[in-house]
């Protein structure tokens, strides 16, 4: 093959990989998972949590359609609890249609991401930070106890800037009489500093499952984030249960490859 076949050709591979990666940034999956939670009262036994991440709304990308998606799915099975793990917006414009999402998702709580303080490299994004986001509860290092099944239910939420600075203490925000503690930090890292026993259950988000992989015999390289760490789904720690969320918008490029965006539901068991 001569210089021009060996271009073309090469053009032609990436022509189909962005084509792809943009088909995939809007493919989303919708997933049902049992998560394993050690001191499970029966009463809570299958309790249904939506798990959603990284909207980042405001930028245009077919991320934008996997969040909708996502959001109608969420609507139509009525979950127990909604969790939304950060990073809602990467541009102001996007607040508007944000506030009409999450006022579809019942019995909601919600924290911020890096984006939403615009502490990222991504030369898109913007500073929009938001104050609260009624309906739904926007909790910044704080928590609320509510009851499920007859059962007391704490979900508390890491401020990012708290987590950056290394000053969260989100042990410190224990209702011990609670039966089931949730924690939402958009930094799965969070996990390895709790004490055990302080949370039942831990959700973030943050990774985007790699964004940007390459797939390689039995995993993947993962282009966005190269360290080894909590990238997707469902860990067993000391501390507690940590399930990770691949997300469901994009950041940099309007892009997903081998790392769909997906949204959800844990149906809690007995671990």
């Amino acid at each position: 093959m001569n210089a021009r076949g060996v271009v073309g050709s090469l053009a032609g591979a990436a022509g189909a990989a962005l084509a792809w990666g943009h088909f995939e940034a809007g493919w989303v999956r919708l997933r049902t998972l049992p998560a394993p939670v050690r001191g499970l009262p029966p009463e809570l036994e299958g309790l249904r949590i939506a798990h959603l991440s990284d909207f980042h709304l405001g930028v245009p990308s077919r991320g934008a359609r996997s969040v909708e998606r996502a959001v109608d799915w969420v609507a139509s099975r009525a979950p127990d609890l909604v969790c939304v793990s950060g990073d809602l917006l990467s541009r102001p414009r996007g607040e508007r249609r944000l506030r009409e999402l999450v006022a579809r998702l019942p019995n909601c709580y919600a924290v911020l991401g890096n984006h939403d303080y615009g502490d990222s490299r991504d030369p898109f994004a913007r500073k929009s930070p938001l104050g609260e986001l009624e309906p739904a509860t926007l909790l910044a290092d704080e928590a609320r106890t509510i009851e499920l099944r007859g059962r007391k239910v704490q979900i508390a939420g890491v401020d990012p800037r708290s987590y950056w600075y290394r000053v969260a203490r989100p042990e410190e925000l224990v209702d011990p009489a609670a039966d089931l503690r949730i924690l939402v930090c958009h930094y799965p890292g969070v996990v390895d500093r709790l004490p055990a026993g302080a949370f039942h259950l831990v959700l973030s988000g943050h990774l985007h499952s790699g964004q940007i992989t390459i797939p390689y015999g039995v995993g993947k390289l993962r282009l966005a984030h190269l360290r080894p760490g909590y990238f997707e789904g469902l860990y067993v720690r000391p501390a507690a249960t940590l399930h990770v969320s691949p997300g469901l918008g994009t950041t940099f490029v309007p892009f997903r490859f081998a790392a769909r965006p997906e949204a959800t539901e844990l149906a809690l068991q007995s671990a």
